[in-house]
């Protein structure tokens, strides 16, 4: 990942629960009194491991979970019944792990039902809206949106999650992906108004669900992070069974099923199990702002992909305005949570 990975050792790293407290900074500092005083433990190895077991993990499956959706509602157009199955699938597998011992999953409990209502309510709303512009639009219009989305985030992290608002080089990044962004619409030849108003509302939602999310990772206390997945998973097959009632009631008597379209599904759902774990357990690892950044410059193997399999993919121009974006997106740095670490106080934000 390259600089994308900055925040491993030049940012307040986030702490996963029950894990010892990353090193909020490299030096001893020195007392009023002259004294020196020890600096506080780095991240211990087996943390660092954690989290770029997360950040790798999450990185692949969200790469190829674009790529896989778009194939997967174009061999089988139903979007609410694909996330109706992904969900489901998603959710009575972990428990039936659970109940075998193979992992270690939370009981039904009122209060984290509770909790995980709107957790999962963002969530369906955000990959809904992704299904539905992935219809209508091609990937590469999709990603360019997504690239853009730190320019929010960045800003509500600061307004909302008590961090620094962006520094020089960040700001520069961020006004590179607009500028990423502005040139790609211009260059795109596949220009779709339907399909952009699909991607906006979900650029509305991905950046209300990242926020809102890493809130709730971090207040709401789990055994283990395959309860979330059981949670967030559980409430959105009653939510998405409740969306394919009143928007696709007809799909299960007119749908065709082939081969294909059964094998694509299957594998969606399968990743689907697999990204469900890895967002969370990164969302926990790092801020909110950076969790959006990883996913862009991730998604640069969804280009690729994407170039080879599908035919309606961008011009050359608009390949490298997107590249641009997921450039930018790759030198973005995290501010540091405001008064809290050494690098606050160096911390000049713009």
């Amino acid at each position: 990942l390259g600089q994308g990975t900055v925040f491993f050792c030049s940012g307040p790293a986030e702490s996963l629960p029950n894990a010892p407290p990353a090193s909020r900074g490299l030096h001893a500092t020195v007392s009023r009194a002259g004294l020196e005083q020890a600096a506080p433990p780095a991240m211990s190895p087996c943390t660092r491991s954690v989290h770029i077991f997360a950040i790798v993990g999450y990185g692949t499956c969200s790469s190829l979970m674009l790529v896989l959706n778009k194939l997967t509602v174009h061999l089988l157009p139903a979007p609410s019944l694909v996330l109706l199955l992904q969900f489901a699938s998603s959710w009575t597998v972990v428990k039936a792990c659970g109940l075998c011992g193979l992992i270690t999953v939370d009981a039904l409990e009122w209060s984290k039902l509770r909790a995980f209502f709107f957790v999962s309510l963002a969530f369906l709303a955000c990959v809904f809206a992704n299904l539905k512009s992935l219809q209508f639009a091609n990937v590469e219009t999709f990603i360019v949106f997504r690239a853009a989305t730190p320019l929010v985030i960045s800003v509500a992290d600061f307004a909302f999650l008590g961090r620094e608002l962006p520094g020089l080089r960040s700001a520069a990044c961020l006004l590179a992906l607009a500028a990423g962004a502005a040139a790609y619409t211009l260059t795109d030849a596949a220009f779709e108004v339907h399909g952009y108003l699909w991607v906006a509302a979900w650029f509305t939602i991905f950046c209300f669900d990242q926020l809102y999310i890493k809130h709730m990772v971090d207040s709401t206390a789990v055994e283990s992070n395959w309860g979330r997945v059981f949670y967030t998973n559980l409430w959105a097959s009653v939510l998405s069974g409740a969306l394919l009632v009143s928007t696709e009631p007809h799909v299960f008597t007119q749908t065709i099923w082939t081969p294909h379209s059964i094998c694509a599904l299957a594998a969606s759902c399968t990743l689907g199990v697999g990204i469900s774990y890895f967002a969370f357990l990164c969302r926990a690892a790092v801020s909110a702002t950076c969790f959006t950044v990883i996913g862009n410059v991730c998604k640069v193997l969804t280009v690729l992909i994407n170039v080879l399999i599908w035919d309606k993919h961008a011009s050359a121009q608009g390949l490298c305005a997107l590249g641009l974006c997921l450039l930018a997106a790759a030198f973005y740095k995290q501010a540091p949570k405001r008064g809290i670490s050494d690098d606050a106080a160096n911390y000049a934000p713009v």
